[in-house]
């Protein structure tokens, strides 16, 4: 979050002040997000983990409420996609992309839903209900969004915990299978997104139309070498590079760091993954083991499909670099999963056992004293 913040300030400078006359515009609205995602993170994290199966049912619930709200009044459309709500009137400072709470409301109701299944699974009629109809009707409302990027990353979602419960083969191959033709059907009747493919096919077609992004975006990268042409002094924000402090962050990081840089920022990505996974594997309750499952996943398959978009080895799906890239709701988002994972692993048998160690030798010792005459001697 750190480099994050960081990497906002740089990448964002020019297109704020070209903007809103204002080169800290939109560094000084992420240090906002942060602070109240931080907030809320910190409290979070201190509840134990049964109070997140308490609030399973509410969290699903509210998501699915938030998600349909985006078809009233309140809600508004950006690049085509009809996924933000504006809270805020006239101001654009308190906008909500209700999809990227879903993301962590599937995490918690699945895993809720699941565990409490865990010895019918077996059957298939209590895989698919309620988990799969319910997640299902979910990812639909965001594909009436339009938003194709974040109900790929919802259905793998899905599938993913599936997989981690030992759903059986013929479950999830059909629903790869029923989702792979629905992804192909809204590929084809949408012209932009057939356009988005193709110009993925052909990386040099169009350089300065429907291939522009992500041409600039090699280009960063090229150019920053090994250690990069240094902090701020990236050419492709410059105009070229609109979705510099969003989408194609990572573009800057490589020009601006270099290779070294961007290798950095796998190694925090493989280091969150690898601690994520670990705490699903020694959490003490079977709800704990798909929560933090989940959110590992979550993350870091998030981070995958943004890096292999920067790279050209994916179409562009207009999804944000956890953690990095600047945006309210994914800040928010990002950091209640991270709250998550840390309940999570405070629920391990070894920390519950130092914990309960530490409370032991905390706790004040009984002074005796005996009474003697003339002076009290302890």
């Amino acid at each position: 979050m750190g480099l994050g913040m960081l990497m906002v300030w740089s990448a964002s400078t020019p297109y704020a002040q070209r903007q809103f006359k204002d080169p800290y515009f939109f560094v000084k609205r992420h240090a906002v997000f942060l602070t109240i995602s931080l907030g809320l993170g910190v409290l979070f994290s201190r509840l134990r983990i049964s109070v997140y199966r308490k609030l399973a049912w509410l969290a699903l619930f509210l998501a699915v409420v938030l998600v349909m709200l985006t078809f009233t009044p309140l809600g508004y459309g950006v690049g085509g996609n009809r996924n933000w709500l504006n809270l805020g009137g006239s101001s654009s400072m308190w906008r909500l992309q209700p999809a990227e709470f879903a993301k962590l409301a599937l995490v918690v109701w699945g895993a809720a839903v699941l565990a409490t299944k865990r010895d019918l699974l077996h059957e298939v009629k209590h895989v698919l209900v309620p988990f799969v109809l319910f997640a299902c009707g979910l990812i639909g409302l965001v594909v009436l969004q339009k938003d194709l990027g974040t109900a790929i990353i919802l259905a793998t979602l899905m599938l993913g915990m599936l997989w981690c419960v030992g759903a059986q083969f013929r479950v999830i191959g059909s629903l790869i299978a029923l989702f792979s033709a629905g992804t192909a059907a809204m590929v084809i009747f949408e012209p932009s997104r057939m356009a988005r493919i193709l110009g993925f096919l052909d990386p040099t077609a169009d350089p300065t139309g429907i291939n522009h992004q992500p041409i600039r975006a090699i280009y960063g990268l090229a150019t920053g070498g090994w250690l990069g042409v240094g902090l701020g002094s990236s050419r492709q924000k410059w105009g070229a590079l609109s979705e510099a402090h969003t989408d194609f962050v990572l573009a800057i990081i490589g020009e601006e760091l270099g290779l070294l840089g961007t290798l950095c920022v796998f190694a925090l990505f493989i280091t969150l993954a690898w601690g994520g996974f670990r705490i699903a594997m020694r959490s003490s309750t079977f709800f704990g083991r798909l929560v933090a499952a989940g959110v590992t996943l979550w993350l870091t398959m998030q981070a995958l499909i943004n890096i292999l978009v920067v790279l050209q080895w994916a179409p562009v799906l207009g999804v944000p670099l956890p953690f990095v890239s600047y945006g309210g709701s994914a800040t928010l988002a990002n950091v209640l999963a991270i709250a998550a994972l840390v309940a999570c692993a405070r629920d391990e048998p070894e920390a519950l056992a130092w914990s309960q160690q530490r409370a032991r030798s905390a706790t004040p010792r009984r002074h005796f004293s005996t009474v003697l005459p003339g002076r009290r001697r302890p």
